[in-house]
């Protein structure tokens, strides 16, 4: 049996799969670990814990599954997106990776929106310039810790720093290069007229290639560390929205992706390079050859629920919060959640956003909460919908993934919040069978993207679909959370909060 290998970088885990070319799924492994946040704002992990993560899982793997994994023949990957990791000349990396969720540059976000306005490079990047991308954390490190940036050799996204523990080789690829805010979305290629205005050295930057173009091969020393046999061939692979994508089966224009990990995504695929001129959303290069992806981002969606369950009620399971929400009637008995706990991307692109819960009275309970918090950030996801509906994009049916597609009172509340049927993909690590996916059709395994997602994809039985009641009933409380936001956003600014 021919096998191949996906590994997925996440924010709260590195995943990855053993995937039979022909009968599907044979196991996944997780190693978890946490975000770093050594000063408020910030929010940074060392590569050296992924790399560690993806060795005891793949040492997991091949104890479990010894057969399958000595017939690895390819290697795909899929990661979170934004961050920014510098290596040195040998490629070892000089300081924890800056991850999306990081807030500290927003100094260096109005100098880099200032001089986009003044030189017409909206049309460029194609998306707003915030906190968390790799340009603006670049700007800071240069400003901040000039030290690290003489010293940078390469610069590199997540999971291109496991693909180069991988292979020995440097290099970027188109998807999760186009999220950085330093490309030419529509060339699909380094926007060094962008760069180079702000005197960032070219030298610095990785040669881009396409996601599906073989990147190098596992080497002797990766072997070693890794137990994959050295030879196996590694393809460049794409971002973890991407990945998503072709993990739940939409490799062409119709279908919506509503994905709640621990940040939230609403996205569709496309066949041009559309972007909303406001920049409210996200227009990135997808692993297609010439297709994007188009999505809002909400920056904390499972991560607000994390943060009840961790930081509020202490000791509850995401289970009994799904159980406990289900016993509470629509609109939590008048309480309202604004998820912006980290500032927040679409609609407001605004950084200062913060989280709140509104309405509290004696009556409330955990439950109360728990529901509160599953709407405001389903809330927060309609808004994207609405934006890419407006943009004219074809927003069908809803595949949803990432944690909340494991609650049914969480894809019930989608469905009718977003008046849309919803489905959830058979295999919930979508992003690892993504990176699968890719890596067969890269290696020549599979023909097309189309036979590898009509092969491997399936979706559960059940299909959500929109209750009318409770569509009308969500409308109104859409209003009040809308509300909420404006009349709180000048407050958000005020000194102390």
């Amino acid at each position: 049996m021919d096998c191949i290998l996906g590994i997925d970088l996440g924010t709260s885990s590195v995943k990855a799969m053993l995937l039979d070319a022909r009968e599907g799924v044979i196991g996944v492994e997780a190693q978890g670990y946490d975000v770093s946040v050594p000063r408020a704002g910030y929010a940074e992990q060392s590569p050296h814990e992924w790399w560690d993560g993806v060795c005891r899982i793949l040492a997991a793997l091949r104890n479990k599954y010894p057969a399958a994994f000595s017939n690895i023949r390819s290697i795909g990957l899929s990661g979170q997106m934004h961050g920014l990791v510098m290596v040195d000349g040998k490629g070892a990396p000089l300081s924890g990776a800056i991850l999306w969720p990081d807030q500290r540059s927003e100094t260096e976000c109005v100098r880099i929106r200032e001089r986009a306005r003044a030189e017409g490079w909206d049309a460029v990047l194609k998306n707003r310039v915030m906190p968390g991308y790799a340009f603006p954390s670049l700007l800071w490190v240069r400003e901040h810790r000039n030290d690290l940036y003489n010293n940078t050799a390469k610069i590199m996204q997540p999971k291109d720093y496991l693909r180069f523990r991988l292979t020995g080789e440097t290099g970027a690829e188109v998807t999760d290069a186009s999220s950085t805010l330093m490309f030419d979305v529509s060339r699909r290629d380094w926007a060094f007229q962008v760069t180079d205005a702000f005197g960032i050295r070219r030298d610095i930057f990785p040669e881009c290639h396409e996601s599906l173009e073989v990147a190098g091969c596992v080497t002797a020393a990766a072997q070693e560390e890794t137990g994959l046999s050295a030879g196996i061939p590694v393809i460049y692979g794409a971002g973890d929205q991407q990945c998503q994508s072709i993990g739940n089966g939409v490799y062409g224009e119709g279908t919506v992706i509503c994905n709640i990990g621990t940040g939230g995504q609403i996205s569709v695929f496309s066949e041009t390079d559309r972007y909303d001129r406001q920049l409210r959303t996200n227009t990135f290069c997808h692993c297609t050859g010439g297709a994007y992806t188009v999505y809002g981002a909400v920056l904390s969606a499972g991560m607000a629920l994390k943060w009840l369950k961790d930081n509020i009620l202490h000791g509850e399971s995401y289970e009994s919060l799904s159980r406990k929400a289900a016993g509470t009637a629509r609109g939590s008995e008048g309480l309202w959640f604004l998820p912006y706990l980290a500032g927040e991307r679409t609609p407001h692109m605004n950084p200062a956003a913060k989280g709140m819960f509104f309405g509290l009275q004696l009556c409330h309970t955990e439950k109360h909460l728990a529901r509160a918090v599953m709407e405001g950030v389903t809330y927060a996801l309609c808004d994207s919908l609405d934006i890419l509906t407006e943009q004219g994009a074809e927003c069908g049916q809803i595949t949803a993934s990432g944690g909340a597609a494991n609650s049914p009172v969480w894809l019930q509340m989608q469905a009718d919040i977003f008046d849309r049927a919803v489905k959830v993909c058979a295999v919930r690590e979508q992003a690892c069978l993504g990176a699968c996916i890719l890596a067969g059709v890269g290696t020549g395994m599979f023909k097309n993207l189309r036979e590898a997602c009509e092969r491997f994809v399936r979706y559960e039985e059940a299909v959500y679909l929109p209750d009318s009641g409770a569509v009308r009933e969500y409308a109104a409380y859409r209003g009040i959370f809308r509300a909420l936001y404006e009349k709180n956003r000048e407050l958000f600014l005020s000194p102390g909060v």
